[in-house]
């Protein structure tokens, strides 16, 4: 089950979405060479990469930033920047562009304090975008929770598109996270699936002052939980009876 589009039109053009995959690339191709050379690829990670353990022992703070843009080969990072793809545009259409840059930042560095907290003393480096885009992805759920998202199911020979509401996507998604989680040895290596969920977690806490000042609960009301007409606003007056009006 994997996302490949969503419904659900960006009313702006989104820069930073645009310019952080550019980067992610761009970085990608800087060390492409790497991978013929497993040693060298690894003194690399050493450097670049978030390890846990040299976090908590040796403060070395700086990989938890890093790590965000490096990618342990071209699926990884075409899986990274497809989700980016998908769910940033619209996140960034309602928070803004240089928001939206901090707040992207923000749920990285959360996803690999996470993923710190969840493997003190692994020396297992963690690279990837996929903690910052967990963050997107809960932001994403809480704005647009009905929004439709086609989801392309693969069963050997049985392929199959279908279309099903955001939120049943990423609930399901981080449910995974958090599943896997717990059944993973994170000294073992893998999948970083504490970051995912601290992402996931960081990202839905830090998108809501922008749902509440939409309105909350009600700017789902006002358009049925689906996305409304891109590029459109809303203020919600404190009254008995909420009063929309639209800002041009």
């Amino acid at each position: 089950m994997f996302p490949i589009r969503d419904h659900n039109p960006s009313g702006s053009t989104p820069y930073v979405t645009w310019a952080l995959i550019a980067l992610n690339v761009v970085v990608f191709l800087s060390y492409w060479q790497l991978f013929s050379d497993e040693r060298a690829l690894r003194l690399f990670f050493r450097d670049w990469a978030m390890i846990p353990a040299l976090v908590t022992a040796r403060g070395e703070y700086a990989g938890l930033f890093t790590s965000m843009f490096l990618h342990g080969g071209l699926i990884h990072l075409a899986g990274n920047m497809l989700f980016l793809w998908i769910f940033g545009d619209n996140l960034e259409d309602r928070m803004g562009h240089l928001p939206f840059l901090a707040f992207y930042l923000a749920s990285g560095l959360a996803a690999g304090a996470t993923q710190v907290m969840g493997a003190p003393g692994s020396m297992v480096p963690t690279v990837g975008a996929s903690g910052a885009i967990a963050g997107v992805m809960g932001g994403y759920m809480l704005l647009f929770p009905r929004a439709r998202v086609d989801i392309l199911i693969i069963i050997i020979f049985f392929v199959r598109i279908i279309t099903i509401p955001a939120a049943l996507v990423l609930l399901l998604w981080f449910a995974i996270q958090v599943v896997a989680g717990l059944g993973s040895d994170p000294d073992m290596g893998g999948v970083a699936y504490w970051a995912h969920a601290g992402g996931f977690v960081a990202g839905i806490i830090l998108t809501l002052p922008v749902f509440l000042r939409l309105g909350g609960p009600r700017f789902w009301a006002l358009h049925d939980g689906v996305p409304p007409n891109p590029g459109t606003r809303y203020r919600f007056r404190r009254t008995p009876i909420p009063r929309v009006g639209r800002r041009r």
